[in-house]
């Protein structure tokens, strides 16, 4: 399976979303002016990495025939 290219995007769009994530999560921890500025900006970056993310793995068993 690892040699499959759509499965490697896969991987690297879930772990774009957890990285993006991550760094919200953290924006969130420091707070201040940091938060107001940035955290909202990583979240909405989440739910578009996340969107495609969904689409890839919805792709990926729909062409390699999953049940």
């Amino acid at each position: 399976m690892l040699n499959d290219p759509l499965f490697i995007l896969v991987i690297v769009a879930v772990a774009a979303v957890l990285i993006i994530l991550l760094m919200g999560i953290g924006t969130f921890g420091v707070g201040g002016k940091v938060a107001r500025k940035h955290s909202n900006r990583f979240m909405r970056y989440r739910i578009y990495a996340q969107a495609v993310a969904i689409v890839l793995i919805l792709l990926f068993i729909w062409l390699r025939g999953g049940n």
